[in-house]
């Protein structure tokens, strides 16, 4: 699927193969696992960015966020469900504008969703393994103001930057927040908190009506 926000462009797919990582057997782990991919394509940002395969290895920023994407996601996530399956998450970025991390994460929920649809189905699979929704968005401090959905302008700027990462039911998923040019205070915390669930909110009833129709 398409996840599209601003100029930021992201593709998630999702494909379930029939084996589990050799950690897992070695350790006679039960169940499934999930993990994820992140890739930018060479013509996402202003300037080219070179396939991480020319450089022959992933750069520190993919390799991250793509473990930021796997944790966001298993954190939803029954694995032991998953009986010996296993869920790839690509997520390439199209067009980069600030936002991607969070842009996979949102979308990849849904093309998750849309994957476990189809393998119940087709009787591949007997219970639906994802028990809860989950969403992500920026916020910043930009001027002393706490904004929302920072793009890369405002976010090369920002005084503040901060990703969240959280389930329907209002819980943490993940945080990650910098004081990149000023410190700030608990109430800014709680304000940037605040945007943040209330952005959330409003992913998850879009995720919501898409998966509906």
């Amino acid at each position: 699927m398409l996840i599209r926000w601003g100029h930021t462009q992201v593709i998630c797919a999702v494909t379930c193969e029939e084996n589990v990582p050799r950690w897992m057997k070695e350790q006679n782990v039960e169940g499934g696992w999930l993990t994820a991919e992140y890739s930018m394509l060479p013509y996402s940002t202003l300037t080219r960015k070179s396939r991480d395969i020319s450089r022959g290895k992933l750069d520190g920023r993919s390799q991250e966020i793509q473990r930021l994407i796997g944790r966001s996601l298993r954190s939803v996530v029954d694995l032991k469900r998953l009986n010996g399956k296993t869920f790839y998450v690509d997520c390439d970025v199209l067009q980069a504008d600030g936002g991607t991390r969070t842009a996979s994460i949102t979308g990849s929920y849904v093309a998750l969703k849309l994957a476990v649809a189809r393998l119940l189905a087709e009787e591949k699979i007997q219970e639906d393994p994802v028990i809860k929704s989950v969403a992500a968005v920026s916020v910043g401090v930009i001027n002393g103001i706490p904004m929302l959905d920072l793009n890369y302008e405002e976010d090369s700027t920002a005084e503040v930057d901060m990703n969240l990462v959280m389930t329907s039911a209002g819980e943490f998923c993940e945080l990650q927040g910098t004081g990149e040019r000023i410190t700030f205070s608990p109430n800014d915390l709680q304000k940037m908190l605040d945007l943040g669930r209330e952005g959330i909110t409003k992913l998850n009833q879009l995720q919501e009506q898409i998966l509906a129709d």
